[in-house]
């Protein structure tokens, strides 16, 4: 298993396109904890955003010192 789950998710604007976002939970050990990604970026698809999201936690998750809020 891996360190984090990562959870996509996708809001619809007041305009009809979609942002990102991503939740990215530790699962284990010391410094558990939930942090929540949000992008500004706007996406014409709900499609599109899930991808970025799914993207951008994915990087984020695989990086070996993700950085500390």
């Amino acid at each position: 298993m891996g360190r984090f789950v990562v959870s996509p998710a996708t809001h619809a604007t007041a305009c009809g396109r979609f942002r990102a976002s991503f939740a990215m939970q530790r699962q284990h050990g010391q410094g558990a904890g939930c942090r929540v990604f949000r992008f500004d970026a706007t996406f014409a698809s709900r499609h599109a955003a899930r991808v970025f999201a799914v993207t951008q936690g994915w990087l984020q998750a695989s990086m070996a010192h993700p950085p500390v809020c």
